[in-house]
């Protein structure tokens, strides 16, 4: 004990140098230590094992080393390309700073090949990615060296597609694409841009697809296809100061715009070749809906079973692979309707022929509950009245007037009953008379044109009255009064274009800035000003499409037919798809279709 009492007072003493002795890092464990800045620049290549343009590579058990500056991991594997492709991808390891490419397969002998790791390696710490690089070698004894670019894009939107396969192929079929790989391939970057090395100079036909499956054959139940109207040689010999061959930064706008493309490929959405119904669905108690796999669907009869076949109300969409079923009558319907048909389907032969089915709509659970209620308060007055929906908006009301859709045909209509009336600004009233127009497309869908020219300062009313529709339920309309006027906003604009060289029918379509949306829509057959009005200040976009069938759609493309879609441009002003329209302006542009279309 006396021992024990001589040291404690060197205890203290000894925690504190224990504690000096001990290393900095531990002096403090709840702060972090401080690091360096962050590091942004990605890896550099600095070898390939074999060495680049290498001849008579072997093709069995092949693989390619690329060494880097610094730890790296693969982030997008589908970026390892291999043209011509082998029936499967290639694989990788990593081992140390290196990235170890093999194929499963056996390579082609005599064959050039290029491989791709563009946009698929980065760092291991920061996620960096590597800029790319295209390695070239040969089975043969020497390398082919011309070379091609091109742009592939929407046929609608003209909108570049992204990571789109484009193939190249020595056989000339058109079936070619849907049997077996092409002979050279390159995937699209961010602006729909490729860029084909060191190909053999032959006779090509040229192909894009978006290859859903990457397996680079195109399948036309669930990719979309492009492909150049004639076969294709290359012209160009490849060396490595070509811009367009040049690895870019994707954001860099002007440099990646700059590039120039030989070819322009509009890739489209095949219409399905089988006919077959796809779907059915009992929607309503009176309402049933079918889909078709393919359109252009010809119905030869059909009939409900055990109704009269007047009784049966039916609508085709504009593709005519959709139809939509009423039943005109107001007794009670069975919880199962069966419709007989006789339509024009794919046999075993893949031939059209008659073909008669009995199709069965049965009420589902949840739409049986839904219209068997029983209590009175579980009754909406929306299931008890004929509904409507109804548009009326004043910056279009000259050209598409009120829109009124039903939510089913009408058996009884007065529109003779409606009522329109106009109040100036010192607000007098005045009567004034409409037309009304069904729709073509759509037997549930009305336009109510006003006769008289609108004027701003106006108030207009359109008065739907009570009870003077019925639709097939049986049920009546309520009363509703719909208000429009004219815009008054001093700082909108006009765009008036003056169109010439009208020799087709044309589908004339103001989109907004990215393309993705249509705000007004002409069809034209002549020569004739177009007019914009009540634009607010920005950037729009007009498209037109060549209506060749002048069937009022954009009809897609037939590959073995050798059809391309219906040709789709865009007015370009200053070399720029955008229109900027300022404030308080008349902007007037003259566009010679013809010349447009040539």
């Amino acid at each position: 004990m006396n021992r024990l009492t001589k040291y404690l007072p060197l205890i203290p003493a000894a925690l504190v140098l224990g504690a000096m002795m001990l290393p900095s890092g531990c002096a403090n464990t709840t702060t972090p230590p401080s690091g360096g800045p962050k590091d942004t620049i990605p890896p550099v290549l600095v070898k390939t094992v074999p060495f680049p343009g290498t001849t008579n590579m072997p093709v069995h058990k092949t693989q390619i080393k690329f060494t880097f500056d610094e730890y790296v991991v693969v982030k997008e594997a589908n970026n390892i390309f291999l043209s011509p492709p082998l029936e499967k991808k290639p694989k990788y390891r990593i081992s140390g700073k290196s990235i170890i490419v093999t194929f499963e397969s056996d390579l082609d002998t005599n064959t050039t090949y290029t491989l791709d790791i563009t946009g698929a390696i980065a760092d291991n710490n920061e996620g960096n990615m590597y800029e790319g690089f295209t390695y070239v070698f040969s089975t043969g004894d020497h390398i082919d060296s011309m070379c091609v670019t091109g742009t592939v894009q929407d046929c609608n939107s003209l909108v570049p597609i992204k990571n789109a396969t484009v193939l190249l192929y020595k056989d000339h079929a058109d079936s070619a694409v849907l049997k077996h790989r092409p002979d050279a391939a390159a995937k699209t970057d961010d602006w729909g841009f490729f860029s084909l090395r060191n190909i053999k100079d032959t006779v090509y036909r040229v192909y894009a697809i978006r290859d859903a499956n990457n397996n680079n054959i195109y399948d036309p139940d669930q990719e979309s296809v492009a492909f150049l109207d004639s076969v294709f040689r290359p012209v160009t010999v490849f060396n490595d100061s070509i811009y367009e061959f040049k690895k870019f930064d994707m954001k860099d706008t002007a440099l990646c715009l700059a590039r120039k493309s030989e070819l322009e490929l509009n890739v489209f959405r095949e219409k399905p070749s089988k006919q077959m119904i796809m779907k059915k669905e009992r929607v309503g108690l009176r309402t049933a809906h079918l889909t078709f796999m393919a359109p252009d669907t010809k119905i030869n009869s059909m009939k409900f079973r055990g109704l009269p076949k007047e009784k049966l109300i039916s609508q085709f969409n504009l593709q005519r692979d959709s139809l939509e079923l009423w039943v005109n009558d107001q007794r009670k319907m069975p919880d199962t309707l069966f419709l007989q048909i006789n339509y024009d389907k794919t046999d075993t032969n893949g031939r059209l022929v008659p073909t008669d089915e009995l199709v069965k709509l049965a009420l589902d659970k949840k739409l049986r509950a839904e219209l068997q209620k029983s209590s009175r308060r579980d009754i909406k007055h929306e299931d008890t009245v004929a509904v409507f929906t109804s548009v009326a908006d004043g910056s279009t009301i000259e050209q598409y007037g009120f829109q009124l859709e039903f939510k089913y045909p009408l058996i009884e209509s007065a529109w003779d009953s409606l009522k329109f009336r106009s109040v100036n600004p010192r607000q007098q009233e005045s009567i004034g008379k409409v037309s009304v127009t069904q729709d073509s497309t759509n037997l549930r869908r009305f336009t109510v044109m006003p006769q008289e020219k609108l004027q701003p300062g106006y108030d207009y009313y359109l008065k739907i009255p009570y009870r003077k529709f019925r639709d097939v339920n049986g049920f009546y309309n309520d009363s509703t009064e719909l208000k429009v006027s004219l815009p008054n906003d001093e700082k909108l604009s006009t765009l008036l274009m003056e169109v010439s060289g009208v020799k087709n029918k044309y589908i004339i379509d103001l989109l907004n800035e990215k393309r993705d949306k249509v705000i007004r829509s002409f069809i034209i057959d002549s020569d004739r000003t177009v007019v914009f009005p009540y634009l607010k200040t920005g950037n729009y976009c007009l498209r037109i499409t060549e209506d060749v069938n002048r069937n009022n759609i954009v009809d897609s493309g037939v590959l073995l037919a050798h059809r391309q879609p219906e040709k789709v441009k865009f007015f370009k002003l200053d070399d720029k798809f955008l229109i900027n329209i300022p404030e308080r302006s008349e902007l007037v542009q003259q566009v010679n279709l013809e010349e447009l279309f040539r």
